[in-house]
């Protein structure tokens, strides 16, 4: 066997689920040649909930970042997670506004797109395949694991065959609750791998505290690569730490071929960068430990947070195990979806929504609307008829790919932004996130109108300079 690849992904996936997404580009800077020389697989860079949180919390465009990024990491293939047809959003949009998406990365600097659909639609992962394929990108097809009366080994195996005959390059397998146990993995890899000849990617997370054990067992039955990340911020509600991997292999046929005092080293940087976020409350020790909950509820571990704290806001935090008993129920209701980016805040969403509430469905959020009208695409499972004819009356759900049904939106987003238009990449960035982008915007703009020393009123907004 060749060496086991490492994916790292400190520079996204770790920091987003232990830091919130606060790292900035700052941060970043001093360790990326570092990164580079380390000889990873690729690095995890891009995508996810990145996007949001440079626009929203740290007034960063994440185009510059993502070119940022790829002046210092010349050598090592950069990563970006994207939800198919959601993009980096939260709805279904044009094919015209994926295939400039998948452009405009890939001429910013992404080498691999890793694509999937949060309900294992796969019709939603038709564009971004032909635009990546377009592009010249390395095509990870993805699937999500999960586990439900409609989720087996036979079906992720069909799943795998059939994202290999679409075009990927490689396909992984993200379980982002990290409930794959070991055993289970082990007999998902050599099922897979008996059909489908290209390179198995494993991306976990160690939030009930089976990833590392996991890994090695998918290992040993021939995965060809997994996600890691640098030890300060692994571990909890992120990936086993590279390190460990890296030296539990070390001198065996799985060797990764890493240097451990170079990841040292890098290990020293974040460190630093951990520790300042816990100085701002950007972190905590709740998402470095580990919550045996993801495997009754699914829900990834950043989600519990979040309904934990709208429960506080709203002061019903007494109600916290009501709604995750609720979760369940809403998740068989609306056909056993994936809990996953955008689908678990719909159904954690709309679980405390009927908790609260008292009376289940009697206030729906327009996205729980959207999901059982099929906007989202096909659940695995079929939706409850009666939860059906209760959120959509008489009107039939769809049944075609969503994106059909969707008309092209770049003209129309021109002349939205045009005040602020300064490049094409701002297209994507306002019809992906349209309030945090025109905040972001209104921002970059006030740059104008500078005054040395002062702090500038823009609009409805101050800025400082």
């Amino acid at each position: 066997m060749s060496k086991l690849k490492i994916t790292e992904t400190i520079l996204r996936d770790a920091q987003q689920s232990i830091m919130a997404s606060s790292m900035t580009t700052e941060d970043m800077l001093p360790i990326l040649e570092k990164l580079d020389k380390v000889g990873y697989g690729s690095i995890d860079a891009w995508g996810g909930a990145i996007f949001d949180s440079c626009l929203r919390f740290l007034n960063e465009d994440p185009w510059d970042r993502l070119r940022t990024i790829k002046r210092g990491i010349k050598n090592t293939p950069l990563l970006m997670l994207v939800r198919g047809q959601n993009l980096l959003g939260y709805r279904h949009y044009a094919d015209e506004t994926v295939e400039l998406f998948v452009r405009k990365s890939i001429e910013n600097g992404v080498n691999i797109v890793r694509a999937y659909d949060p309900l294992n639609d796969l019709r939603n992962l038709k564009t971004i395949f032909a635009a990546s394929r377009k592009e010249g990108a390395h095509i990870q097809g993805t699937f999500c694991y999960s586990e439900s009366p409609y989720h087996n080994i036979e079906g992720f195996v069909k799943m795998a065959r059939e994202l290999h005959e679409m075009g990927s390059d490689s396909i992984c397998i993200k379980d982002m609750s990290g409930m794959l146990t070991p055993y289970k993995a082990q007999e998902l890899i050599t099922s897979i791998k008996e059909y489908v000849n290209i390179p198995i990617q494993l991306h976990s997370h160690c939030t009930a505290g089976l990833a590392s054990m996991t890994y090695l067992k998918a290992i040993e039955a021939g995965v060809d690569a997994v996600d890691c990340a640098i030890s300060p911020l692994s571990m909890g509600e992120s990936q086993p730490a590279t390190e460990s991997i890296v030296a539990t292999l070390k001198g065996k046929k799985f060797d990764t071929g890493l240097d451990l005092e170079l990841l040292s080293e890098i290990a020293e940087h974040f460190l630093k960068v951990r520790d300042n976020a816990f100085a701002v409350g950007h972190t905590d020790v709740k998402e470095m430990g580990i919550d045996i909950n993801a495997l009754e509820y699914q829900l990834p571990g950043g989600m519990l947070n979040n309904l934990l704290a709208e429960l506080r806001q709203a002061g019903k935090q007494d109600k916290y195990i009501d709604v995750l008993k609720e979760v369940p129920k809403v998740r068989e209701d609306f056909g056993f979806p994936p809990l996953v980016t955008p689908i678990s805040q719909i159904v954690g969403t709309q679980a405390l929504m009927n908790v609260i509430a008292g009376e289940r469905y009697k206030i729906v959020s327009k996205e729980a609307r959207a999901l059982v009208k099929g906007e989202f695409g096909k659940t695995p499972g079929d939706i409850s008829k009666a939860v059906t004819q209760l959120i959509l009356g008489e009107e039939k759900p769809i049944t075609v790919r969503p994106a059909e049904l969707i008309q092209n939106e770049l003209s129309k987003a021109k002349s939205e932004i045009n005040g602020y238009f300064e490049q094409e990449e701002d297209l994507l960035t306002y019809l992906v996130l349209p309030e945090p982008a025109v905040q972001y915007f209104k921002y970059r703009q006030a740059d104008k109108y500078k005054i040395d020393g002062s702090m500038v009123n823009f609009e409805d907004k101050v800025y400082p300079i």
